[in-house]
């Protein structure tokens, strides 16, 4: 024979816990709005790759043609130096 009646601290319990997963549920919704606000807010979705921290020649406008002077340039006088 189960005994049905509830205590006032399972009640409290349950008011705490809906509290702290109403909150998950906003966390998680603000962390989600933001990332697709982010996503549809680019206009070119290599920008994405810009915040990364690691220098990337690549995703600078001139960068490759500048490497690829200097390396030309580089080479020349290495070929100079050998004559």
């Amino acid at each position: 024979m189960a005994i049905k009646v509830e205590h006032e601290i399972h009640e409290r319990r349950r008011g705490r816990n809906t509290g702290v997963g109403l909150l998950l549920l906003a966390l998680i919704g603000i962390v989600f709005g933001l990332t697709v606000v982010k996503v549809l807010g680019l206009t070119d979705i290599r920008q994405m790759e810009r915040f990364d921290h690691v220098a990337r020649p690549q995703l600078e406008p001139g960068a490759l043609e500048a490497a690829e002077q200097r390396a030309a340039e580089a080479a020349a006088a290495a070929e100079e130096a050998t004559e």
